[in-house]
């Protein structure tokens, strides 16, 4: 399994986020990582409308954490950005037109391997994901 961008860049901005302390911009915070402003613009958006993050337009303006990071699990994030019903098309009960649908055992270990994958990120909280504040700005280069 793969996440998507989505995920991958909420993450960053939430971990970037924690370890300053401060508020970022979406310019800045893409520099950093050295990804796409664009796409780091939509996802901070949804994470603004999710509560994870405050947001303050226009000149001096930037995101900030709305939540403390021990509060902010793994888990959930990936939950909100992925679409985890479709993982394959049999366990998508809307679309599924599997020819052997109750026969086969495939939907019930895909469906045991995520719930497995998204228990253990439920274990992790943004604190957790980052250990070392300090080392990880000094490996973004920020103060």
């Amino acid at each position: 399994m793969r996440l998507s961008l989505h995920s991958d860049y909420a993450l960053r901005i939430l971990m970037a986020l924690a370890a300053t302390g401060r508020q970022m911009s979406v310019d800045e915070i893409a520099g950093q990582y050295g990804i796409s402003r664009n796409h780091l613009a939509k996802v901070a958006q949804r994470l603004q409308a999710l509560g994870h993050v405050s947001a303050q337009r226009g000149r001096g303006g930037g995101l900030t954490l709305a939540r403390d990071p021990r509060d902010i699990v793994a888990g959930r994030v990936v939950r909100e950005f992925e679409n985890l019903e479709g993982l394959v098309e049999c366990m998508d009960a809307a679309t599924s037109t599997c020819p052997v649908r109750g026969g086969c055992g495939l939907q019930g270990a895909l469906g045991g391997a995520l719930g497995a994958f998204l228990a253990h990120l439920d274990g992790y909280t943004l604190a957790d994901l980052l250990p070392q504040p300090a080392r990880f700005r000094s490996l973004l280069g920020v103060a």
